[in-house]
Order: C-alpha cells, then structure tokens, then sequence
C-alpha cells in the first residue's frame, strides 16, 4: 500500500522527524505538510500549504482530500497556559481538524502524538494529561479507518535535523544506555516516524501506543 499522508507540526521536532522518514520511505508517494510558516524544505514528493488559522480550514479543505495517512505532530506546552488555554490549543484544534479530515478520507488511518502520562480517564490531577486524555477518546470515536494514540516519553532526536532543541544533543550520547535501562521510557525519532508509516501498511494491535509499542511496531 502506497501512503499519502498529511503531517501538522514540521516546524517541531517530532513533525521535522517524521517528515524527515516519510520523504525516505519507498512506501511513502506524497506527503503534504501544512504550516503556519515554511518548513524550508524541498522534495519531489512534498506540498506545502501555509496557512495561518488552523480553527479555520475553509480555504484549503478541498487540498485535503484523497490521503490515507494523517500524522498529527502539532502541539503546544501546557506551561504557563490556564486549562481554558490549552484546551483550546490541544482539544479544540486537534478534533476540529480531525473531524474535517475523516469526513473527507474515510480510509485514512490517523495518529495522534501526545505523550507517557496521558490520562484517558480525564478525571486526574494534571490538566495536561486530562487534556489529552480527552483529545485521544475524541479521537478514536471518529470515523477514520483507525486512530492511533502516540504516548513517548523520553524521544531521541535525528541528527543533523534543525528544529531539535540544543539540550537533546547534550543526552544524544547517553541514549543507548538509557535504552537498556529504561527501555519503556525511550524511543528514537527515527522508530516514531517509521512506527507511524507501518500503521498504514502494517498495523497495531492497540490503538494506544506506549514507547515499547512504538519500537516493536517500528521493527515490525
């Protein structure tokens, strides 16, 4: 099966890496990235759309049709941001989006990154957790094909990538003794974005994916 997938985020970490895996990908044919401003890259199978208000898509709605694949990467930090906020920027956004896009690809399958600690009973004590507990139940009550929910915690970047903050290169080194130490708690970038395309060609047995998940799909 060939992917054409939609990515959010590319202007982050995560989204640069998993756009970065997609365009090396023989199953990958077409990714289109949406940004609020340019990613700076260039390849014969990417699109670009730059489109400032993601509440809303009206304008664009009718470039987003005819893809099987959407890896939602976008996201904010809930520091400093009251729940009203954050809602807004992580639920509202995200499922607004999501909505559109299982009403125009019924076989899309969809992947959503939010973090180890997501609380999908939405009653805990974080407002992080809850937030995106709420964002994930939403999610995989839509009709796509399938959702996937992204939990990683600690992610080793992509070297030579230019949206990795500094302090990642200062545990770059570290990671594989942190991998046999913590094997549960860690995850390459590189095994996020190939994870993210197997669900298309290969699928998972869970629709809440763990670290540990997320590497045994990568090597699947």
């Amino acid at each position: 099966m060939k992917i054409r997938a939609i990515i959010t985020g590319v202007t982050g970490m995560v989204g640069e890496g998993v756009l970065h895996e997609c365009l090396q990908h023989p199953d990958v044919e077409h990714v289109l990235v949406i940004n609020r401003k340019p990613c700076g890259v260039s390849h014969p199978k990417l699109t670009e759309i730059i489109h400032k208000d993601f509440f809303d898509l009206s304008a664009i709605k009718s470039q987003l049709s005819n893809y099987n694949a959407c890896y939602f990467c976008l996201g904010v930090s809930s520091v400093g941001l009251k729940e009203e906020e954050y809602s807004r920027l992580s639920f509202d956004l995200t499922v607004h989006m999501a909505e559109m896009l299982a009403g125009l690809n019924p076989d899309m399958v969809f992947c959503y990154v939010s973090g180890m600690g997501t609380d999908s009973t939405e009653l805990g004590k974080r407002m992080w957790a809850r937030v995106k507990g709420k964002t994930e139940n939403h999610l995989m009550q839509l009709p796509f094909k399938k959702a996937y929910m992204f939990r990683p915690a600690y992610i080793n970047p992509i070297k030579g990538l230019k949206n990795t903050h500094k302090s990642y290169y200062a545990f770059m080194w570290l990671f594989p003794i942190l991998r046999r130490l913590f094997p549960n708690v860690t995850v390459s970038l590189k095994e996020l974005g190939i994870a993210m395309i197997h669900t298309v060609t290969k699928g998972y047995d869970q629709s809440i994916l763990e670290s540990k998940d997320i590497s045994n799909l990568a090597k699947s």
